[in-house]
């Protein structure tokens, strides 16, 4: 059954009811605190470094329980800066552990164009950290870092030449950071600085949850925001299972079901429409976005823990698109809150699993996926367009010829929102690298992964092992790369000497999925992709990377790999 009805109605009944949720939390409060710049100026500017770096000073100033710190350096020279919130008040990582909580990790403004995140975890970590009643701070530890590219911040224009489908305000930053890089697609190969601390930060406090603010591009849809955990198949085998019954079907689904019941918000799973030909006005299908870890949060999902994305609704003005991801973020802090201890059981448990791994019983791991080919059916919402008969006039983000309506409608379509694996290995007991191979190595320590050196030469067999038969190198750069894809065979090579001081790494480690994604050749987002140890001149019948099929039985030490 389709059902018609006008969107402006409905999105005003929801602001209403969100408006007034927000009215009666703050005329309950003791006291309102600072306002962000987006409050202050009616939701007609956003903030700048400046402004988020002055605000969370004040939010120190009135005494509440949180500790100041900076991620990092932008490439420009700018603080990352960060809030560790929580009832006891924590300064470390060790603090923070042993308080047997889950800690959450929220960040926003990746993109600096989209501005929502930013200005809703300013005020969401105000309205926490300033309310004496209990809350979640007394349940969890919030790390909140609200404007992670803050170069890319500070480089406001016109919202038509940095954000052209978004609604308000009219100056926003730029979307890469300051070295044209996206920030979203670094988390693989880390050449930002920005990238290396925020992986430093997972490193260090280890998140149970880590959550990534974003804006919608694309397509008119009937919700005020919409959520991805990751998407890439193996995210099944480190717990925080895409697929699986928790954190699909359970933790994502109550936050949607709460944040319609309580603050009045459609929200839906990821998608952007597929369009048919010829009737622009007709979706086909809703598709979900890439599976690779080079985005954050499919990324975040490989170190065995829940990663969430939000996306909120960038044709909703701006007031509305923050309001959504304040009540989003709020309640999915709310049941982790409640859940804090069957989410900890579950990073436990996919740690200890993975630290098994290396020898019988290790499972097979989808080192390359494509969109799944029997998506489920479902009821998605769509604004109806119209061919325009004004040539003349084209409305942002409509292509040329159409125009809105302001009808919506809800119809039974595919919803393609998960990834089969196309290519799938069993993962060695672990891999060598030679120790000249300085940048792969750097690489790993940045990821946190294990790695050891031998203390002396070693001789043996080491078993079938992937050699070259073709090298597809991209004709653009991407990045400031040019990825690479090696096709190739497994193949029985004859006995092989290491020289001491190879590096080792073996699979049975916590971050062992990890590590077996960035160092599988035939992986489609891993080291070879982009091109870290300039495989994309590798030759026909070369060995990539050595994979050691067993435990070579030799004296081997800890070794850093110096990420610094």
């Amino acid at each position: 059954m389709i059902l018609m009805y006008r969107r402006p109605l409905l999105i005003l009944c929801s602001v209403m009811l969100a408006a007034s949720c927000h009215r009666a939390a703050v005329a309950n409060s003791p006291q309102t605190g600072p306002r962000t710049r987006a409050e202050r100026s009616g939701f007609t500017e956003t903030s700048t470094h400046a402004d988020v770096v002055a605000f969370l000073d004040s939010l120190g100033r009135l005494g509440g329980p949180l500790t100041r710190g900076s991620v990092g350096k932008t490439s420009e020279g700018r603080d990352i800066p960060y809030v560790i919130a929580s009832r006891p008040r924590v300064e470390t990582p060790e603090q923070a552990r042993a308080l047997n909580r889950p800690i959450v990790y929220v960040q926003g403004n990746i993109h600096a164009g989209e501005v929502e995140g930013k200005e809703a975890l300013q005020a969401l970590l105000r309205d926490l950290l300033l309310d004496p009643r209990p809350n979640v701070l007394d349940s969890i530890v919030l790390i909140a870092v609200p404007i992670y590219n803050g170069d890319g911040n500070e480089k406001f224009d016109r919202q038509a030449r940095n954000r052209g489908a978004q609604n308000g305000p009219e100056m926003v930053g730029q979307r890469p950071n300051a070295m044209g890089l996206d920030l979203n697609r670094d988390y693989i190969k880390a050449a930002a600085p920005e990238t290396q601390a925020s992986l430093q930060m997972f490193r260090t406090w280890d998140p149970h949850v880590f959550v990534d603010l974003h804006t919608t591009n694309g397509s008119y849809h009937g919700y005020a925001l919409t959520w991805a955990p990751s998407l890439h198949p193996a995210a099944e085998l480190a717990g925080a299972s895409f697929g699986g019954a928790y954190a699909r079907d359970s933790l994502l689904a109550e936050v949607q079901e709460r944040v319609k019941t309580r603050h009045g918000f459609a929200i839906f799973p990821y998608g952007n429409f597929a369009m048919d030909e010829g009737t622009p006005n007709a979706p086909r299908a809703w598709l979900s976005y890439d599976h690779r870890p080079r985005f954050g949060t499919n990324y975040y999902a490989l170190r065995g823990r829940v990663s969430v994305l939000s996306e909120a609704y960038s044709h909703d003005p701006f007031d509305v698109r923050v309001r959504a991801t304040y009540a989003f973020v709020k309640e999915l802090l709310s049941l982790v809150a409640e859940r804090g201890q069957a989410i900890r059981a579950m990073a436990a448990a996919s740690d200890a699993a993975i630290a098994r791994w290396g020898g019988a019983g290790t499972p097979t791991v989808p080192v390359r996926a494509s969109l799944t080919r029997t998506p489920r059916q479902g009821e998605v919402i769509y604004e109806v367009l119209e061919r325009s008969t004004d040539t003349t006039r084209r409305e942002p983000g409509v292509r040329a010829g159409m125009r809105r309506t302001g009808k919506f409608v809800s119809e039974r379509m595919p919803i393609v929102d998960r990834f089969t694996p196309t290519r799938s290995i069993t993962p060695p007991w672990g891999y060598a690298i030679p120790a000249a191979d300085t940048a792969l190595i750097r690489l790993l320590a940045w990821h946190g992964v294990t790695m050891y050196r031998t203390r002396a030469g070693w001789s043996g067999t080491i078993g079938p092992q992937f050699v070259t038969d073709s090298v597809v190198v991209s004709p653009r750069p991407f990045q400031g790369r040019r990825e690479v894809r090696l096709e190739g065979r497994h193949v029985a090579i004859p006995p092989t000497h290491l020289p001491a001081g190879t590096v080792v790494v073996p699979v049975g480690q916590r971050l062992g999925l990890l590590a077996t994604i960035l160092l599988e050749p035939e992986s489609d987002d891993g080291f070879v992709t982009w091109d870290v140890a300039g495989h994309a001149t590798a030759r026909p019948g070369q060995l990539v990377v050595t994979r050691l099929q067993s435990d070579p039985g030799i004296a081997m030490e800890r070794w850093s790999g110096s990420p610094r």
